[in-house]
């Protein structure tokens, strides 16, 4: 039995056996010379070792001394089978002497090998640990499974440490190239007053005229305001119905302060103050914020100001998301007409397009070009002076063009793509056929040019009268985005529908409709004489939805609930403010519905 041992494994005098060196000729010598001669070392004096003594009780403690030492794991294995130590070794203690070197990891693929051949026990690991093999674990022994499992756990444990990758450096993940656009900006500072640095025009102190130590004490007290306003609204956690109840004296009092704020402005600046914006404008030119002291209320400035640090830190938190990224493709202008536009959100125009941050438009058929040359030699030869589709709707120079998706594609998709450089909430870019679009224009002696558009369904089972509704920046606070949407309700008056905007609008149009609303409200009011007053009649009358009544109602503070019913209170106030603004505002920025010339399309 030692004899069999002996010619598996090793001879006694620290010679490798003929057969073992016959079966290993494929690996070279060079490269296991000195991991062969300390295993067979090593090998020789455990085997001398073991044969000297004469006791297995006091060989094994020998061996589970050194077990002790070289590998926590076997001693754990032999604890949980329950077998005597002794009794294992003693049989192999060959096995043994070579389990000893693989301890110390200094045994090679080609000794890897060699176990496999001799003893058919499993392969190596890649981090150089033998599973068990059939010479140490007792096959009759109920855990050898579970055995197995914590030696591979082991193993892919050693296995995943050795392969982790190393922890980059803070120098190594950030970018030290990134700095401010602005001339003369060393990046320091934010305009929230919450970062140290900053990248952008957005996030740029000297931009808008202020230091970074301005910032933080901007900061600093706009932190104590929300603090003040979060406590006063849990003092009033108490009042039930909120929209319903009258403002408490608290809100009156901040709502006389505000109005004596602005009433203190002086609305013509004067002199000095001119002069100071003029040299600005000649110092700066675009790479700063002009001036902005003096042009409003102290009031109005400072909810500007906030507004502007707080949209700075939504962009600095997608920068840091990863959503923003610098240079991304992104065009950053467009050429339209004889207005150059900033773009205010990312629309999906191909890629090779989108790359060039500028692009150059036809603002008569909407085809988007690389460059000043393109343009002007497609202006040469382009032949569209107005949107295609028919014209509805025409009285002095503004017309409106009613143009189907489906018989015009590129021209909508064009359109849509163009509205996605305005538009947040905008999804729809190529699915232009179940859609009309109805363009606005002003016709003056070179053609019709575009000042907005909305879109609707052709068939719409929730009777949205608008999809997407749009006014080009160049014509906002115009009047034309009130246009568009009185344009809209009367369609639906032709169609003898109650219509109501899809859902989600965008912040602008929220404000437009809103303040449309409002307006419809309070002109119904003021022709009205009756006594009684029913919200299903104003919507008939003026084909808002009665959701939409309600809502702006609430908003004005002229609905009550008392004794069970629900009241309209006339606050002759109201219309007697929105009388005098109608008259200043002049009636050249309105529909007339006489100059409407359209039926209702078959199937709607």
């Amino acid at each position: 039995m030692p004899r069999r041992k002996r010619n598996v494994c090793s001879s006694s005098d620290g010679t490798e056996d003929s057969d073992f060196s016959a079966d290993h000729t494929d690996s070279s010598e060079s490269d296991a010379h000195v991991a062969k001669n300390t295993r067979l070392t090593r090998s020789s004096l455990r085997l001398s070792q073991s044969s000297q003594d004469s006791s297995p009780v006091g060989n094994s403690s020998a061996l589970a001394s050194d077990e002790m030492n070289f590998s926590t794991r076997r001693v754990t294995r032999s604890q949980q089978q329950g077998e005597p130590v002794a009794a294992r070794k003693s049989e192999i203690p060959l096995r043994q002497s070579g389990s000893e070197a693989e301890r110390h990891g200094e045994v090679s693929d080609r000794d890897a090998k060699q176990v496999a051949d001799q003893d058919e026990s499993p392969p190596r690991t890649p981090t150089g640990n033998a599973h068990s093999s059939e010479s140490d674990i007792d096959m009759s022994s109920p855990n050898v499974s579970h055995d197995e499992s914590l030696a591979k756990e082991l193993s892919l444990r050693e296995s995943s440490l050795a392969h982790r990758p190393k922890r980059r450096r803070f120098h190594e993940s950030y970018n030290f190239n990134m700095k401010c656009p602005t001339p003369g900006c060393n990046s320091m500072g934010h305009l929230t007053g919450k970062h140290e640095r900053h990248f952008s025009i957005s996030g740029c102190p000297l931009y808008h005229n202020l230091s970074a130590d301005e910032c933080k004490v901007k900061a600093s007290s706009r932190d104590k305001h929300v603090e003040e306003r979060t406590l006063t609204h849990s003092q009033e956690e108490n009042r039930h119905s909120t929209r319903h109840q009258a403002p408490v004296e608290r809100q009156l009092r901040y709502k006389e302060k505000v109005t004596e704020m602005r009433r203190k402005r002086n609305s013509t600046p004067v002199k000095e103050h001119k002069e100071k914006y003029v040299e600005h404008r000649q110092a700066h030119g675009s790479s700063r914020e002009p001036l902005l002291e003096n042009i409003t209320s102290d009031y109005d400035l400072e909810l500007f100001r906030k507004a502007q640090a707080r949209a700075s830190d939504d962009l600095e938190k997608l920068r840091l998301q990863g959503q923003v990224t610098e240079g991304s493709n992104m065009i950053k202008t467009i050429v339209f007409g004889r207005y150059e536009l900033d773009t205010w959100y990312h629309s999906p125009y191909p890629e090779e397009y989108a790359r060039l941050g500028r692009l150059y438009m036809c603002e008569f058929c909407l085809k988007y070009m690389k460059s000043q040359t393109i343009l002007r030699r497609h202006m040469a030869k382009c032949v569209w002076k107005h949107p295609p589709g028919d014209e509805i709707y025409r009285k002095t120079a503004i017309s409106v063009f009613e143009v189907d998706g489906k018989k015009n594609k590129i021209y909508c998709q064009n359109l849509c793509l163009l509205a996605k450089l305005f538009l947040d909430h905008k999804t729809l870019y190529y699915d232009v056929e179940p859609f009309l679009f109805y363009v606005m224009t002003e016709a003056d002696n070179t053609g019709c040019h575009l000042v907005g558009y909305f879109s609707k369904e052709k068939n719409s089972f929730l009777n949205y009268n608008v999809s997407c509704i749009l006014t080009m920046p160049q014509y906002m606070r115009q009047g034309y985005g009130k246009m568009l949407i009185d344009f809209s309700y009367l369609l639906s008056k032709v169609e003898e529908k109650v219509g109501s905007p899809e859902r989600p609008l965008s912040d602008l149009g929220l404000i437009s409709y809103r303040s449309y609303w409002k307006d419809v409200l309070l002109r119904y009011l003021h022709n009205f004489q009756g006594k009684e007053i029913s919200i299903k009649e104003i919507s008939q009358e003026t084909a808002v939805n009665p959701v939409d009544i309600v809502s702006t109602l609430q908003s004005l503070q002229m609905l009550k609930y008392w004794k069970g019913k629900h009241l309209v209170l006339k606050r002759q106030d109201l219309i007697d403010e929105w009388r005098s603004k109608e008259l200043k505002r002049g009636s050249s920025k309105t529909i007339d519905p006489t100059a409407l010339k359209w039926t209702p399309p078959k199937g709607t």
